[in-house]
């Protein structure tokens, strides 16, 4: 059971009544996300703000994952064992992936990281052309988000590609109970990352991908698989968006 929220920090409010299905989203689910879409998508910003860096303190040092067969189809995929996280993947074991929600700084034992401990506080989703705190953007993994990392060197037609990809992305619809809901969100995220082993390196929650080119099929063959698939999403329906700016962020696009 994940612990409770510090306080401060909380979910979105629930939505007003919009349809039939309203009813049918489990207290679980984040309902703010059927709240009229990304506020960030609703006009082109040249500016971004970063989210919040996390409060000090001593870092908390994750176990190391541990690697287990991977079931997409994708070709070069490594799966992490992320058993009883979503609850459908069975019971726990011991390596399993944790995910507590910690306030204070994460050592991951995978570059970058794809699943574990994480804050309380997601950002918001989208692209950011500086480096990202990797505890929120491990939150927006266990939402179903796909995080595409490039190294700080990436050639800038490489880095509009990149973008170029995330744009070309629809918006995700979820199923609940057999209700289709439009989420108004991509559940993408763009960002710069230091010390990447590849030029570019895809991650949803317990599972990576790590490529040479922006041309190689296999990115959008990642996203297709991973994006808010409740098969591998451990809080599927959860929000990508709607936290304030001051600590959520404010990306470039969404």
């Amino acid at each position: 059971m994940m612990p409770e929220i510090p306080p401060g920090v909380h979910r979105p409010r629930v939505a007003p009544p919009r349809g039939p299905w309203l009813g049918l989203v489990p207290a679980l689910l984040v309902p703010a996300l059927l709240v009229g879409g990304c506020s960030s998508r609703s006009a082109s910003k040249p500016s971004f703000t970063l989210p919040a860096a996390v409060s000090s303190g001593t870092p908390t040092t994750e176990p190391a994952a541990v690697v287990v067969p991977d079931d997409s189809g994708v070709p070069g995929v490594v799966a992490y064992d992320t058993k009883g996280w979503p609850a459908s993947s069975g019971a726990p074991d011991a390596g399993s992936l944790p995910h507590t929600h910690l306030p204070g700084p994460i050592v991951y034992s995978v570059t970058p990281p794809a699943g574990g401990d994480h804050n309380p506080v997601w950002m918001n989703c989208g692209v950011y052309p500086s480096p990202v705190p990797p505890e929120r953007a491990v939150h927006n993994l266990e939402h179903g988000a796909v995080w595409i990392t490039y190294r700080p060197d990436l050639p800038a037609a490489d880095v509009s590609a990149l973008r170029s990809l995330v744009a070309a992305q629809k918006d995700v619809v979820i199923t609940i109970q057999g209700q289709s809901i439009d989420t108004k969100q991509r559940y993408m995220d763009l960002t710069p990352f230091p010390g990447l082993a590849a030029p570019i390196v895809l991650s949803a929650w317990a599972h990576q991908l790590s490529v040479q080119t922006t041309t190689d099929g296999r990115l959008q063959r990642f996203i297709d698989a991973f994006r808010v698939n409740p098969k591998y999403t451990p809080e599927y329906g959860a929000s990508c968006d709607d936290q304030p700016p001051a600590t959520g962020g404010r990306p470039l696009s969404s």
